[in-house]
């Protein structure tokens, strides 16, 4: 008897799909940046985990006022000798959160440091969709 394609898929492939659909139905989309947003009254704070990124490989945008997207490429570094081991490759992770309200993509701000990246947005906006510079 032998097995078709879809008996040989990964397990683990069926769990991140339902991890995805749940994201999508919660309002977050997750593939592999971790995040906390916090609100302090006046504004959203988001601290992102993306050790290992350039400021100038971090991309952040806010879409219609309450979506905010971060994006990030980590390349792969040369190397003088011969691979034993090899786990860390390039990688491109992407996060989109849903915003609770809406915010001023005009007085946001980003930072990053220490592979962490801090998106701080004030609240209420009437435009739609801003590029935000990474400092």
């Amino acid at each position: 008897m032998s097995m078709t394609d879809k008996e040989r898929s990964d397990p683990f492939d069926e769990i991140d799909r339902l991890f995805g659909l749940m994201g999508e139905q919660f309002g977050t989309q997750r593939t592999s940046v971790a995040v906390d947003v916090i609100d302090t009254g006046e504004a959203f704070v988001v601290h992102a985990d993306l050790p290992g990124a350039a400021t100038d490989d971090i991309e952040v945008t806010v879409e219609d006022d309450r979506v905010l997207t971060i994006a990030a490429e980590r390349e792969e570094r040369a190397s003088d000798g011969r691979h034993v081991k090899r786990e860390r490759s390039q990688q491109a992770v992407k996060r989109t959160v849903r915003l609770p309200e809406a915010v001023d993509p005009e007085a946001t701000s980003a930072s990053y440091d220490a592979g962490v990246l801090t998106v701080e947005l004030s609240k209420e906006s009437e435009d739609g969709g801003t590029s935000i510079p990474v400092n």
